[in-house]
């Protein structure tokens, strides 16, 4: 099985990896088309030159490693639907399983401006999520449902894509893994620190007044998702 986990940021992605990667049977793939993204856009994200020097720059050498033998029986990938610049090859993804994983926007946009200055609606990949799912189909899941019951949530996950669950998937070693982007050492301190996923959240958080509109511009898109999300039975 060849999982492709799309995923905007700031949004349980990483915990999401480190579940499926304390499994035997998985191979983990981190963001593989973060780097053709910043080469192909000339994004300036944090370690942009790092990252270019680091891993695969074309799109083309990734959609081949996203579909290559593997060690293990099954392959997870970590995806964000914004990496996917136009002209980028898709068809490897029709030959996966495509799980959509969504979080309400206001708490995205809560967490990405905490690390991230000058947000746009493209950076919240929510537009381009909603697009991924219209084209490829596949399961969604809302991580608010995996926060507040992990194991059920999961165990319904792993049904809906035929998948066996298991236990091993609660529970992950605190540090690094050697699978992580270079990217890690900006963005995933609090995943390093974690053993296990979080609790449940809180409230929605208020949003600043100079992102609302960005909100009412993502919250459609996640809605329309929302309503085609597993019913974790929590």
């Amino acid at each position: 099985m060849r999982i492709a986990m799309w995923s905007g940021p700031r949004n349980l992605s990483t915990a999401m990896m480190y579940s499926f990667g304390a499994r035997s049977d998985f191979t983990i793939m981190d963001e593989p088309f973060y780097a053709p993204f910043l080469a192909a856009t000339h994004t300036d994200h944090p370690m942009r030159d790092d990252i270019l020097r680091a891993h695969e720059n074309d799109p083309a050498a990734v959609a081949t490693q996203c579909l290559a033998p593997q060690s293990t029986p099954h392959l997870y990938m970590k995806h964000m639907p914004h990496h996917m610049v136009a002209g980028f090859p898709m068809d490897w993804a029709h030959a996966c399983v495509n799980v959509h994983l969504i979080r309400h926007p206001a708490r995205v946009i809560a967490s990405y401006s905490a690390k991230w200055d000058d947000l746009t609606l493209d950076q919240i990949g929510f537009v381009q999520q909603s697009a991924l799912y219209d084209q490829l189909g596949g399961v969604v899941i809302d991580s608010f449902d995996i926060r507040q019951n992990p194991e059920k949530a999961l165990r319904r996950l792993c049904s809906a894509i035929d998948l066996p669950f298991d236990p091993a998937m609660l529970r992950w070693p605190a540090g690094p893994r050697a699978e992580d982007g270079i990217w890690a050492a900006h963005w995933y301190g609090a995943v390093h620190r974690s053993t296990g996923f979080a609790g449940a959240e809180g409230p929605l958080p208020d949003v600043d007044p100079r992102h609302r509109d960005m909100l009412e511009q993502a919250l459609p898109h996640y809605e329309k998702m929302r309503a085609a999300a597993l019913d974790s039975g929590v």
